[in-house]
């Protein structure tokens, strides 16, 4: 569709962010950095979430959800849009998914013949946002200045990319595959927001689109009615309400690929404080990320007794291996236990009892995958402020 037809299309009854009344200023959360003074509000089909901007939509998870459960519940999913043009309303009868391009026979696609007419598959994975934890870069950089809350698991279930372009029939010579979204673009000369992957990482059969999270139709917020699922990459690659797949036979140029989503081409993805990198790349898999969640900083335990500690640990894709915990600033190191093993995109929990002195103590949380890669104990840093994984220090006080 162009985008007029879009427009056309999604004219219906009006979509509103605060689906309910935002709560009251009161109840504000204070995220730990400068300028780090939140409010919670109410949007459609969510429980209050941290508000970061309302055009476009940033909501953010508050961190305490991260100790009820691996999977992140719908209504407590983070919320990240680029264009303030999103649906008024989407009619799942009328709704079509169009596969074109580079093909050998484009296809125009309903919802029920996608869920009737090709494989269905789940994979539980995490989506997180590129500028995850953001607001902790020292030097401060621009951009959304994000808490740790940006990020979520899920059980996704639908239909493997690899299987519609197969019925499509992918061409010689095609190179990569672009996806975009019924957000449009609030005023000319804005870029649309589509994403593009290469085409043997389009048909690796890892790649899904997705109705459905956590047993129902995707939250409005979260993609309704289909989302691209690409795990082990960062959220700006999962496309939200997919509307169009195009298969190319050229490098896909658009703004989203060519300038923004790019980090410093070098092993570490950093460059020095306060400088730029010579070269980039488009931004790509998740870093291991290790967190505590049962305790937040500042938290009171009892001296002398043992006090477990719980986290998550995940990556992008080799899973979490091990998971080392210090009770005293980095200087010693104990083993914590894993928990079940939801696949090798999702958070794994890890628990660990220490009997700690009275006192101050810093708990550092250190992860490490099955093929070597672990967190850094000193902060990487880019001026996007992208992919951020430094060990995480949490303060408990024991008396």
């Amino acid at each position: 569709m162009t985008r007029l037809d879009r427009r056309h299309f999604l004219a219906g009854t009006g979509f509103s962010l605060l689906g309910g009344q935002a709560l009251a200023a009161a109840e504000t959360v204070a995220l730990p950095f400068a300028g780090g003074e939140r409010t919670l509000v109410r949007a459609s089909q969510k429980r209050p979430l941290i508000l970061l901007t309302s055009r476009p939509p940033q909501l953010e998870t508050p961190f305490a959800v991260f100790n009820e459960g691996l999977l992140t519940p719908n209504d407590a999913f983070f919320v990240r849009y680029h264009l303030s043009g999103l649906p008024d309303a989407i009619d799942p009868e009328r709704f079509r998914l169009a596969i074109d391009g580079h093909v050998e026979t484009p296809l125009s696609l309903s919802l029920a013949s996608l869920k009737r007419d090709f494989p269905v598959t789940e994979v539980i994975a995490v989506n997180q946002c590129s500028g995850n934890s953001r607001g902790f870069f020292e030097p401060r950089v621009g951009g959304g200045q994000l808490g740790n809350g940006a990020m979520g698991n899920a059980r996704w279930r639908g239909v493997p990319l690899r299987a519609l372009l197969d019925r499509a029939g992918v061409r010689a010579g095609a190179r990569q595959v672009a996806f975009n979204g019924l957000d449009v673009p609030p005023a000319d000369g804005v870029p649309d927001f589509v994403k593009a992957l290469d085409i043997d990482h389009a048909r690796d059969g890892e790649v899904l689109v997705a109705w459905a999270m956590n047993g129902a139709d995707l939250p409005f917020l979260n993609g309704y009615p289909l989302r691209l699922v690409v795990p082990g990459h960062y959220g700006t690659y999962w496309v939200k309400h997919l509307s169009e797949i195009n298969v190319v036979d050229a490098e896909f140029g658009g703004y989203w690929m060519k300038t923004a989503y790019r980090v410093p081409n070098n092993a570490c993805a950093c460059v020095a404080p306060g400088t730029k990198p010579d070269k980039t790349r488009p931004i790509n898999r998740f870093n291991v990320r290790s967190f505590v969640t049962s305790h937040g900083e500042g938290a009171q335990v009892a001296a002398g007794r043992v006090t477990e500690l719980r986290g998550i640990a995940f990556s992008g894709g080799a899973g979490a291996a091990r998971v080392l915990v210090s009770a005293d600033g980095g200087a010693n190191w104990s083993e914590a236990r894993l928990g079940e093993d939801l696949g090798r995109f999702s958070f794994r929990e890890w628990r660990l009892g220490l009997r700690l002195a009275a006192g101050r103590h810093a708990i550092k949380v250190r992860a490490f995958t099955a093929d070597g890669e672990t967190q850094p104990l000193e902060p990487r840093w880019q001026p996007a402020g992208y992919m951020r994984n430094v060990v995480e220090t949490v303060t408990l006080e024991a008396s």
